[in-house]
């Protein structure tokens, strides 16, 4: 198989809908091992259109470059409650992508 599958994890603020189902964000992405790049991603917002617009954020980055600009992405445009949720679960992603990269034998 030539891709890897890493999650991201972070603490849902109250008073959001995907709070009463889960406690924490999480996104998943598929990554093609050999350059990093997203080949999909998944998120547990609560609406559809929520999980496609981190999706869309994502897919086509590579992990090789850092995680800064997705970051900022979603700092710029995003502007619903779980924003600060969404960057520190990319981080965590990126961390679990980090360790996973750093534990490959060469």
């Amino acid at each position: 198989m030539n891709t890897v599958f890493i999650a991201g994890h972070a603490r849902l603020p109250s008073g959001m809908a995907a709070k009463s189902i889960y406690d924490t964000l999480t996104i998943t992405a598929e990554i093609d091992k050999k350059y990093g790049v997203i080949v999909t991603a998944s998120c547990t917002l609560a609406t559809v259109h929520g999980r496609e617009y981190v999706q869309q954020l994502l897919r086509g980055h590579s992990l090789q470059e850092g995680i800064e600009k997705p970051v900022q992405e979603v700092k710029e445009h995003y502007l619903g409650k779980a924003g600060n949720a969404i960057e520190s679960a990319l981080k965590d992603l990126f961390k679990q992508y980090e360790q996973y990269t750093s534990s490959k034998k060469y």
